[in-house]
């Protein structure tokens, strides 16, 4: 319902401007009674992709904000049941629990867990790698909010130019006289470069909102599970498989060869 909520919100502020924009002062009676519809159809071919955009720039903006929260990155019920495991020096059960979770906290300590039998320095790399791993994955999405922001208005500068060259083409058709197709195309321009306008502002402004809330959930996240290392006993640990994963590097075949008995040896 708040997604709805939000969209419906959006989708209306879109359109304030366009019907602002839409005709001159002396024409505001007329401009008002125009559906939405009626005032896409005016701004041209520019409308569609500037449309895409709009919804683009809701829908990232939501979806970043859910998958940036700290409920959805690190759960306390992830954090809590590895606290219970690594406190009872179940590791096994920490690993297989981390691996049936979904959230990043769960895949972080998932990694780190599989090395941790190589050492501390094999486990802090790890666990840096998984959470520059997930903080990668989120900011190329918040980076397409401001793809989104530099190319709607040129979208709509490209719509502003088509609109000029048709509204010379009008005047060169009909002379100064005729002044309602050279307004037509005016009134094209305006919307284009209004709805560019209009969708990069917000858009620019959830990018640096929404990575500055990223860099915030990372840090957190990688606080609670550095936390669980933290004086972990390597040593007893030592050439430990707690992550018990079939692996597929087996011996050299050479030392393969050298191993197996032959007939002569017996």
């Amino acid at each position: 319902m708040k997604n709805a909520i939000k969209f419906a919100a959006y989708a209306a502020l879109l359109f304030l401007p366009m019907i602002a924009f839409g005709a001159p002062e002396t024409a505001q009676a007329i401009a008002v009674k125009k559906t939405f519809i009626q005032v896409l159809q005016e701004g041209g071919w520019c409308m569609y992709p500037i449309g895409a955009f709009s919804v683009g720039t809701v829908w990232l903006t939501i979806d970043i904000w859910i998958r940036t929260n700290a409920k959805k990155m690190t759960p306390e019920a992830d954090v809590f049941t590895a606290k219970q495991a690594f406190l009872a020096g179940d590791y096994v059960s920490a690993y297989q629990a981390m691996k049936a979770a979904v959230s990043p906290f769960a895949k972080v300590v998932q990694a780190a867990l599989g090395s941790v039998g190589h050492g501390k320095d094999a486990t802090e790399e790890a666990l840096h790698a998984e959470v520059d791993k997930v903080s990668s994955t989120l900011q190329t999405r918040v980076n397409y909010l401001s793809v989104i922001g530099v190319c709607s208005p040129m979208v709509g500068l490209l719509g502003t130019v088509s609109g000029m060259r048709g509204a010379f083409a009008a005047l060169g058709t009909s002379g100064i006289g005729d002044t309602s197709k050279l307004a037509e195309h005016i009134g094209t321009v305006l919307i284009a470069t209004a709805s560019g306008l209009f969708i990069a502002i917000p858009a620019f402004m959830a990018f640096y909102f929404l990575r500055n809330k990223l860099q915030t959930a990372v840090h957190h996240l990688e606080t609670e599970a550095t936390t669980l290392f933290r004086n972990a006993p390597y040593d007893y640990l030592r050439d430990a498989d707690v992550g018990q994963e079939e692996t597929f590097a087996a011996m050299p075949l050479w030392m393969q060869t050298e191993q197996t008995p032959t007939p002569e040896s017996f």
